[in-house]
């Protein structure tokens, strides 16, 4: 089983709208694919998420699905190691790995979506980072277009280089109406200065961000995406 990790330079960066328009480009080239969002919170008891449900809808998959794309999820709007504390449950990281690779059998590629930002807490003792290392899927990294954009990404691309995980992409989203700053207009072209990995976007603010995101993405060979990396 092959695929990504979508994770992000913080969280409500939109990693949900680029998870999904990856999801919708694979699809779209006759592969069988797979979404999975491991861990969500902020999500009330007996309910299905939204992030869960566009991956859903990206995947061509029924609400049936819903619990094998988001196996555990909380209500409180936190890092799930504080929300699930606040939910009195034990969240485990070998029991988030195993619902990942769940989907082998069943798909050719597999898009996963992180919570929070990259070293956001997972589980006890465990950051998402942890569980890329684990997955060994090349990274899609989400970041805004905002002040302080570089900072954050630059962070993000060198704990993943310490770790020595692929990079895919660094995918560029206005998350927020843009206000014309210089920070946002030269971020894409300064990150370029700095790293050698593939910047795409940005994704502009709009009604329908995912179908841009689409685009974006059908733009691009396969290869352009895919390090030499298989999941064990």
């Amino acid at each position: 089983m092959r695929g990504w990790l979508v994770t992000g330079t913080d969280t409500g960066v939109g990693k949900t709208v680029v998870a999904s328009a990856l999801a919708r480009w694979c699809r779209e080239s006759g592969q069988r694919v797979g979404v999975c969002k491991p861990v969500a919170t902020g999500v009330p008891e007996g309910h299905v998420g939204e992030d869960t449900r566009a991956l859903l809808e990206a995947a061509q998959l029924s609400l049936d699905w819903s619990t094998r794309v988001t196996p555990f999820a909380f209500p409180e709007p936190a890092a799930p190691t504080v929300a699930a504390r606040r939910a009195g449950r034990h969240l485990d990281f070998e029991a988030v790995v195993a619902a990942v690779r769940s989907w082998q059998d069943w798909v050719d590629w597999l898009v996963v979506e992180g919570v929070g930002g990259f070293l956001c807490p997972l589980t006890p003792g465990k950051t998402v980072a942890d569980l890329a290392v684990e997955l060994r899927f090349p990274l899609l990294i989400v970041a805004r277009t905002s002040l302080g954009t570089l900072n954050h990404t630059l962070l993000t691309v060198e704990a993943a280089e310490r770790r020595n995980l692929a990079i895919a992409g660094i995918v560029l989203n206005e998350a927020t109406k843009p206000t014309g700053s210089w920070a946002e207009r030269t971020c894409q072209e300064e990150l370029r200065r700095w790293l050698k990995i593939p910047i795409l976007g940005p994704i502009p603010f709009c009604p329908e961000p995912g179908r841009e995101a689409l685009r974006i993405f059908q733009q691009l060979s396969r290869e352009t995406l895919v390090a030499e990396i298989t999941a064990s």
